[in-house]
């Protein structure tokens, strides 16, 4: 086999450029096994130098049905590579293996893609192909028995790949077609207000905790008597809760009604959210 076609084996096998191939036989003596092993070692030494860098582009994937719904975050440097073919072949597969392992990020890691190589090893081959940092962020799995699940995805790049997704489980004997329109508006009100939790109660201690130290900053100075800064502070922060909180939020398809009255209107004895989770790339 000649040299030039070594190379060309060797690109189509990783996908490295050509200077970094004909670099990796000729350091291997010709030995193209070698010359793999040449590409990946310095493929991790590459990407070991990009890790310093920020990663806050990237996409969201969304992956599953209705009983069994995952989300997983694949981050980059810039929206360019976002949208690189190799990058997007790449999350596309992942999610579907982060369905399959539950979102288990270990497990994510050392199972194998198509090619046969790990998931850890085809991140650092990217990485060293496209030339940028690229991570796996946060995953999420939704499976609640009884329940269902309805997505969206806002921002698409490419098929099941967005800037934010969302995934609300729903648990209810009813199969209507008016739990199915309910879901889905329930899951587009959900990227839209950002919920932090499904009723006040849910909410964060912590979360709670900055808010009441920022709202009584706010009133530290105003000269009014203490019994009316615990009142107003008090006011400010049942007023958090109640934006912040899904069933308190007004509508975004009918802002006058909350999503509870919603609920309400809809007549089924035995709905429930069960679960929800939004991701939003940057966030």
């Amino acid at each position: 086999m000649s040299d030039i076609d070594k190379i060309k084996k060797l690109r189509q096998s990783t996908g490295a450029g050509f200077k970094d191939c004909n670099a990796a036989l000729e350091e291997a003596n010709g030995d193209l096994e070698k010359a793999v092993e040449v590409l990946r070692v310095k493929g991790i030494s590459k990407a070991s130098k990009k890790m310093s860098r920020e990663a806050n582009e990237g996409v969201v994937a969304l992956s599953g049905d209705t009983t069994k719904s995952s989300i997983i975050e694949v981050n980059c440097e810039t929206d360019f590579v976002a949208k690189n073919e190799d990058f997007i072949n790449f999350v596309k597969e992942l999610s579907e293996i982060n369905n399959s392992s539950n979102s288990d990020l270990e497990k994510i890691k050392s199972t194998k893609m198509k090619n046969n190589k790990t998931v850890d090893d085809n991140l650092v081959a990217i990485i060293a192909k496209i030339g940028e940092k690229i991570t796996i962020g946060r995953t999420k799995t939704i499976s609640n028995s009884g329940s269902l699940n309805f997505s969206y995805l806002h921002t698409v790049v490419k098929d099941n790949l967005s800037k934010l997704a969302v995934i609300v489980s729903l648990e209810t004997k009813d199969k209507s077609d008016k739990i199915n329109t309910f879901g889905k508006q329930l899951s587009m009100h959900i990227a839209a207000s950002n919920p932090l939790s499904i009723d006040s109660d849910g909410i964060d201690s912590e979360i709670l905790k900055k808010e009441q130290e920022l709202v009584s900053e706010e009133l530290k100075n105003t000269g009014k008597p203490d019994d009316i800064v615990k009142k107003i502070s008090l006011g400010k922060i049942n007023k958090f809760k109640e934006e912040n909180s899904l069933l308190n939020q007004a509508w975004v398809m009918e802002p006058k009604k909350k999503v509870k009255d919603i609920i309400k209107e809809l007549n089924v004895s035995d709905l429930k959210i069960k679960e929800f989770f939004r991701l939003k790339i940057g966030e």
